[in-house]
């Protein structure tokens, strides 16, 4: 990492996230800012926008935070520099497989309802071409 630190406007635009969204977010536990400047402002590192992404991502899925939580505790722990012993290391990749599974379950919740919605869309536009007067030519 380059070690640039960005302020959280620049973050909120990075990731499409609302200044309150982060702070929200913060007040929950899920991404704390590397540095505060000296006037209090809060800073974030790539790693930090990287963690938000991972966030926004999620909650379209419908995770909880405490979910979010887990799921950011165990890559944290997996991507740290304490050594695991193998146990814990699967155990850690075990959690992480939870999370997978349960998001290809959600996405393919959301294809069907993607699926019906183009489906009434179809039917709207079907039903207003009908109705739509015939050209005089």
């Amino acid at each position: 990492m380059d070690g640039k630190h960005m302020q959280i406007g620049e973050v909120a635009a990075r990731t499409e996230l609302s200044l309150r969204t982060i702070r929200h977010y913060e007040d929950a536990g899920l991404v704390i800012p590397s540095e505060r400047s000296q006037g209090g402002f809060r800073l974030y590192n790539e790693t930090d926008v990287a963690r938000l992404m991972v966030i926004r991502r999620m909650k379209p899925l419908g995770f909880t935070l405490d979910q979010m939580r887990d799921l950011l505790a165990a890559t944290d722990r997996l991507d740290g520099e304490d050594p695991l012993t193998a146990g814990e290391r699967e155990a850690l990749l075990e959690r992480v497989r939870t999370y997978q599974q349960a998001a290809v379950e959600q996405v393919e919740k959301l294809r069907v309802q993607l699926g019906r919605a183009e489906d009434f869309a179809a039917t709207l536009d079907a039903r207003l071409a009908g109705d739509a007067p015939n050209a005089v030519g």
